[in-house]
């Protein structure tokens, strides 16, 4: 790891990610989490105070960056689910999580940097038990062709910059190509957002039905 990315990228993409319209839009979503909860790509702990602590048998809240995860311990201190929260360091793409352990899946501005998305998919498959559900909010591929165009153009440098966050992913395909049935989509550019990284699609979807 390179000292931009241990020492710049965690502040930077924290800051950026706790953005009003994005708080907004993790507010939809993350007060539904409910049982055993799995938060994949925790971050800074942005989503901790949008949970709903009477709902929360168990917060399993991963994370690779070490700078982040010690963010996330600060933001979680003071938190009624602090005591019920596990912070673990790992990737998506190897949960140390027993199978159909967990209830709620939630996904937040993760998706995009995911460097293996298909395997986290899989984890995901494995650690939700039947009829658990994924909570999602995320942003990527813009519909307009004009901002689309110039996301392709950004997106190379952007991935340097920003932790290897992909501007031109659709978060719904993903879903889908991974394994799950999207039950409810929304979809809206955020208000005082550049377009380029502010077309956010988010709802809620469940382990598809085996062919």
């Amino acid at each position: 790891m390179g000292l931009w990315e241990r020492f710049a990228v965690p502040p930077l993409v924290s800051a950026a990610c706790a953005t009003k319209p994005f708080q907004r839009q993790r507010q939809k979503i993350v007060p539904a989490a409910e049982g055993r909860i799995l938060e994949i790509g925790c971050g800074s702990g942005a989503n901790f105070p949008f949970y709903t602590a009477g709902k929360v048998d168990h917060l399993w809240a991963v994370e690779p960056a070490p700078g982040m995860l010690s963010r996330a311990a600060g933001a979680l201190d003071t938190l009624p689910i602090a005591g019920r929260t596990s912070l673990i360091a790992a990737g998506a793409e190897n949960l140390p999580l027993e199978n159909a352990s967990v209830d709620t899946a939630v996904v937040t501005f993760v998706l995009c940097t995911l460097p293996d998305w298909p395997a986290a998919c899989a984890e995901l498959r494995r650690v939700l038990r039947p009829g658990g559900r994924v909570l999602f909010s995320e942003h990527g591929r813009a519909p307009d062709p004009g901002v689309a165009k110039w996301q392709r153009r950004v997106e190379p440098l952007w991935r340097r910059l920003a932790g290897g966050c992909h501007l031109t992913r659709d978060p719904a395909e993903l879903l889908r190509a991974g394994g799950f049935a999207l039950e409810h989509v929304e979809r809206m550019y955020l208000p005082s957002t550049p377009r380029i990284a502010g077309f956010a699609t988010w709802g809620m979807a469940r382990l598809a039905a085996a062919p």
